[in-house]
């Protein structure tokens, strides 16, 4: 299904290396040129090549980056790291089953990267959808084996996984009753286990398609992207929805044209230090400032 998102975008053009100056706040060393009210593909030539390349996420200490790649019909999980000069070219992550299709990576509060893949939860499971997984980092720069997050998932799909720091869990699902082929949903932690994700609601949902979400720390604006929208600037584009008094949604607004695009904008992450955020268009990764972000963020 998530092949929808890939048939608007365009080719884009391979670059060379990027040297990276002194690390930003919050310890991640971003790559010059730094952007501000335009977006610029992100790391060209490494992260941003010639193929369709989406997600992003870093690593807790900011040296590595994670995102994806469609290749062969599989999405495909892959890693560039901080040398200490510049970032490295990109090797499949470490934890990555090729056999199988692996996305959206995030890490949670709790230290594991959370990530969904299309493998079967045992021998006994046939059904060809997408639930989230998790792996635990190790010592010695290893990972645990993946484990499925029984608790969130369901028979149907589950896409593209996000926290806040409570813990609070958002991703997007074509399960049964929801507004639309897809719909947003989060999944509250409670005595140790997450309780039966909710259905964000007809503010943020809608009869079309939503998918990707990505709330701020505070939980008081949530960005994501939805399907054919009346007023759109393309078939899929970044909308918001604010907390009205810290208690309900207000209805989605379009984030505008400095982020959406006549193409298909997805794939929603803030940094850590709160300094960019980023998306994905036209087969590339972009970021860019969060000053530009609805409610200058």
């Amino acid at each position: 299904m998530k092949r929808q998102l890939y048939r608007f975008a365009a080719a884009a053009c391979i670059f060379s290396i990027v040297r990276c100056g002194t690390p930003e706040r919050g310890g991640i060393p971003y790559p010059r040129p730094l952007p501000d009210s335009t977006a610029l593909a992100f790391l060209p030539g490494i992260v941003s090549g010639d193929s369709l390349d989406f997600n992003a996420a870093f690593s807790p200490d900011g040296r590595t980056f994670y995102f994806c790649r469609s290749e062969k019909g599989r999405w495909r999980m892959l890693q560039s790291s901080y040398d200490g000069e510049r970032w490295e070219m990109p090797v499949t992550a470490s934890f990555a089953d090729t056999a199988y299709s692996q996305a959206d990576p995030c890490f949670g509060p709790d230290g594991a990267l959370y990530y969904i893949s299309n493998r079967p939860r045992d021998a006994a499971d046939t059904l060809p959808d997408y639930d989230i997984w998790f792996v635990r980092p190790l010592a010695g720069g290893k990972w645990s084996a993946p484990e499925n997050l029984h608790a969130v998932n369901s028979d149907s799909t589950e896409y593209y996984v996000s926290f806040a720091p409570n813990g609070n869990i958002y991703f997007a699902s074509n399960r049964p009753g929801g507004y639309g082929s897809f719909d947003i949903y989060c999944s509250r932690p409670r005595n140790g286990q997450y309780a039966l994700p909710e259905n964000l609601g007809g503010a943020v949902n809608s009869a079309a398609m939503e998918h990707d979400p990505f709330p701020t720390a505070d939980e008081t604006l949530l960005l994501f992207t939805s399907v054919d929208r009346p007023g759109g600037y393309g078939s899929g584009d970044i909308y918001y929805a604010k907390k009205e008094n810290g208690q309900r949604w207000a209805t989605a607004q379009n984030a505008g044209p400095k982020i959406n695009t006549p193409s298909y904008e997805y794939c929603s992450y803030l940094t850590p230090d709160g300094l960019y955020y980023f998306f994905s268009s036209n087969f590339d990764v972009r970021w860019i400032s969060t000053k530009h972000l609805p409610g200058g963020r």
